[in-house]
């Protein structure tokens, strides 16, 4: 797995002070899409044990709430593998602090559906540690800057934790 960046104090993209990965490589190329540089699987660097070392450190903060995992596309089949030992050990690190992901892929169509576009051997374990998931593809018409955490209307900002207790949908307005 490659990567585009790591910002160690991000504000935008979930809940208070956050450190954000934003990997690389997606295949949904949505028009007016704010990273498409990260669309390629090979743009940036190599994400590595050191890289992964390095964000577990940033996020050992009393300030850091919490992991972001964007891109690109976290539920790329790839990526998944690229990211579940970084998730796996953020969590296990820090119980208390939240993770949230970003994808234009739909949890209960895509991600989680046994015959979904990017569900694979790792796909429920990754999708356990999760707090939040904003996902659903950037559509340019409906773009609202005025949204917090998402980039257009369709888009959801889902309880993943309470959603796969309840087995529904839970979303969240912010």
């Amino acid at each position: 797995m490659h990567y585009a960046v790591i910002k160690p104090f991000d504000v935008a993209n979930g809940t208070g002070v956050r450190v954000s990965l934003f990997v690389s490589g997606c295949t949904h190329h949505c028009k007016g899409c704010f990273n498409s540089i990260a669309w390629d699987f090979n743009y940036g660097d190599v994400f590595t044990s050191k890289e992964e070392d390095e964000i577990l450190d940033m996020c050992d903060h009393d300030y850091i709430e919490g992991l972001s995992l964007l891109g690109g596309e976290p539920f790329e089949i790839e990526n998944q593998r690229g990211l579940i030992s970084l998730v796996r050990r953020f969590h296990e690190r820090f119980p208390r602090k939240t993770l949230w992901v970003y994808s234009g892929y739909l949890l209960d169509d895509d991600i989680l559906s046994k015959d979904g576009k990017v569900h694979i051997d790792i796909t429920d374990e990754l999708v356990s540690y999760i707090d939040i998931l904003v996902d659903g593809e950037f559509i340019e018409a409906q773009k609202d800057i005025s949204l917090r955490f998402k980039g257009s209307h369709n888009q959801r900002i889902i309880d993943v934790k309470g959603s796969l207790k309840q087995n529904k949908i839970i979303t969240l307005e912010f």
